[in-house]
């Protein structure tokens, strides 16, 4: 069975916002209590965070697909939906996320580093928060947005110090398993290594971890073997250690043409040309290969390399090895730069930047794209025709209609709002200032303006009890 994935395919979906409730409050001797709808509440997003005790990305490979919970509808009584909860996917150290055409979106490296892949859509405002001085009795309220809905790829690329780099059944699971505690399968066929081991090493008072790869062969960064997919995890190692096998039973292979094959390979896939090398000449402990070691190894550091000479198997030269891997190692890492705290970058957008766009299509379509159109449009209840003026309103606010009569628009023509495969399109109709606003704007209600049956009462009854004072005080001077 499967137990290591570095690469998955994961569908995220946030969850919605909820729907604003549009509610009037009831309650004896008040027949006009007013608007009492509440909020929906904020849809969960979907967040990727690193975690330093996962090591793959299996669960995600059973899993593929995973959803953030939906805001709740609010209620009457001004009372707000509940907001959905997060979802937090807990990934690897050095996970990398990519979008479908491999554009990286985020590169994770550190625990705790979080990344939103996919945002939760917001709750939709109750009539309650829709009322306003001249609006005072809003019948209708906003739905809740969709949230966001991503296919991204994970590639996990190994964070390690020192990289093993090699033919198969080179010796470098042997080679880690002396090193370190960790325990790779060992065994004496091709590609015993199908997975990439870690491995945690202490050379005084340096610690470092070493990673072991599974062998490349010729055509690796072209997909041949496993190489093209386990090659992503020396693209942050340190130090790149190619081991040699001097006792090779192959009779065309040899150290020297072992370590142009695989020093080509990692040209080919690039981005490792400037990485420190060490040359591993393992396998001494046989006489035929501890004469081979000593005919190539002054070839090897003619060509600059460092070279050592060791055994996996009978613990030779080990402890040179790895003091060397970590004097290289507290090198590199003095030499990387401070991290800084992520400032906060504030672009206010442009006095003159209206947030939309109209253009005219071939079809003689008017489109119009912006965040905040297509949002009210996603907010907008079709089938009550106060939301519709309602959305009518702000569009002619924002200045859309403005925007159209430069365009050339004229009244009839089609108007989309939204992208192609996801737009509302109706015929325009421009706004008239003809009288009929006089009867009232949207979601106004003029019982409001009207004085109520009682406090009319008591306004009459003072007024006689004024009138009639008043005539007292005429017939009685004194």
């Amino acid at each position: 069975m499967t137990t290591f994935v570095d690469r998955v395919e994961l569908h995220v979906a946030a969850g919605n916002g909820g729907h604003g409730c549009a509610s009037v409050h009831r309650e004896k001797f008040k027949p006009l209590g007013g608007p009492d709808g509440g909020n929906g509440g904020r849809g969960g997003d979907v967040i990727l965070v690193v975690d330093q005790s996962v090591t793959t990305l299996l669960d995600y490979h059973h899993s593929p697909h995973r959803k953030a919970t939906n805001g709740k509808p609010g209620e009457g009584g001004n009372r707000s939906g509940k907001d959905g909860q997060d979802l937090v996917l807990p990934v690897p150290d050095g996970t990398v996320v990519l979008d479908g055409n491999g554009e990286v979106l985020a590169d994770l490296v550190g625990h705790g580093t979080r990344y939103v892949a996919a945002q939760g859509g917001r709750g939709g405002l109750g009539n309650a928060a829709l009322a306003s001085a001249r609006r005072k009795a809003p019948g209708f309220a906003l739905l809740g947005e969709p949230g966001d809905f991503q296919d991204i790829v994970l590639e996990l690329k190994t964070v390690a110090d020192v990289a093993l780099v090699g033919y198969p059944s080179a010796g470098k699971s042997s080679l880690i398993s002396v090193l370190s505690a960790a325990k790779p399968k060992i065994a004496d066929y091709p590609f015993t290594t199908l997975v990439p081991n870690l491995g945690v090493v202490t050379a005084g008072s340096t610690v470092y971890t070493i990673a072991d790869v599974p062998g490349l062969i010729p055509g690796a960064s072209q997909g041949k073997g496993l190489g093209l997919e386990f090659l992503r995890h020396v693209e942050r190692c340190s130090v790149l250690v190619h081991v040699l096998d001097t006792a090779t039973l192959e009779s065309q292979r040899d150290p020297l043409s072992d370590l142009d094959v695989i020093e080509e390979e990692l040209r080919q896939y690039g981005g490792l040309g400037e990485r420190p090398r060490v040359v591993v000449l393992n396998k001494v402990d046989i006489p035929d290969g501890k004469d081979l070691a000593d005919m190539v190894r002054p070839d090897l550091e003619a060509r600059g390399y460092r070279v050592f000479e060791v055994s996996a198997v009978a613990h030779q030269g080990l402890k040179e090895l790895s003091y060397a891997l970590a004097e290289i190692v507290a090198q590199a890492r003095a030499a990387k730069p401070k991290e800084e705290a992520t400032r906060i970058v504030i672009r206010p957008k442009a006095v003159d930047d209206t947030g939309f766009t109209v253009t005219r299509e071939e079809d003689g379509l008017y489109r119009v794209r912006g965040e905040k159109p297509e949002r009210w449009v996603r907010q907008t209840d079709f089938n009550n025709d106060e939301a519709v003026g309602y959305l009518a309103d702000r569009l002619n606010r924002l200045g859309v209609e403005d925007e159209l009569m430069k365009a050339g628009a004229r009244a009839g023509d089609g108007v989309a709002i939204g992208s192609e495969d996801n737009a509302v399109v109706f015929d325009w109709e421009p706004t008239l200032m003809a009288g009929a606003e006089m009867l009232g704007r949207r979601g106004e209600d003029h019982r409001f303006e009207a004085p109520r049956p009682a406090a009319q009462r008591r306004k009459d009854r003072q007024a006689e009890r004024d009138e009639a004072e008043r005539e007292y005080d005429e017939f009685n001077p004194f």
